[in-house]
């Protein structure tokens, strides 16, 4: 009798914990990392085609990201926080290849000499294992939809924070830049 009182109280008491960090812990631990790396959005909305992207923003602060903080051929989320994500509303082509319409978790593996870049259909709630201490990400790779490889080049001025936008041209370029390093994807329909 006294075992089951003593197992009832200490499932009710990790139903508790567990609560407290789902509702509170959790948002809260969320909300501070907006504030290291804030939330971004880029827009293109030209040539028939409608596009988004949404990520977090951080910030270099004198550290080496590629190839130290971002490790050289490991799956990176591409940003930090949420995985980032790339809306469509019409079917487009990420270089040759088809994209439906729809939202998808960007995952890049940088290179020295390039990047795959990879669109993938399941956008997770945080993209690494926090057990890892952000170094695992969370990426399913049977989910991927579209795997490109696009070279990486050198920008003339150091980029303080991450920044992915839409660069005006035929193809439009989704381009993403930090630090020292810019690559490019070409998208059209």
């Amino acid at each position: 009798m006294r075992l089951k009182k003593w197992l009832i109280g200490l499932l009710i008491t990790f139903g508790a914990l567990f609560l407290i960090f789902k509702f509170i812990a959790w948002p809260y631990m969320q909300g501070e990392t907006k504030k290291i790396s804030p939330q971004k959005v880029a827009t293109y909305t030209q040539n028939g085609m409608d596009l988004s992207v949404s990520y977090s923003s951080p910030f270099k602060k004198g550290r080496v990201i590629f190839g130290e903080l971002v490790p050289y051929d490991a799956v990176w989320r591409t940003g930090a926080n949420e995985p980032t994500t790339f809306t469509t509303k019409t079917s487009v082509k990420i270089i040759d290849k088809d994209l439906p319409a729809g939202t998808y978790a960007i995952w890049t593996i940088p290179g020295k000499d390039s990047w795959s870049v990879i669109f993938n259909s399941e956008v997770p709630e945080w993209g690494v294992t926090l057990l890892s201490g952000g170094k695992e990400t969370t990426r399913d790779p049977d989910t991927d939809v579209v795997q490109v490889e696009v070279p990486s080049n050198s920008l003339s001025a150091e980029r303080e924070n991450f920044t992915i936008s839409f660069d005006q041209g035929n193809p439009v370029n989704l381009s993403l830049s930090w630090d020292e390093t810019i690559v490019q994807v070409p998208i059209n329909n």
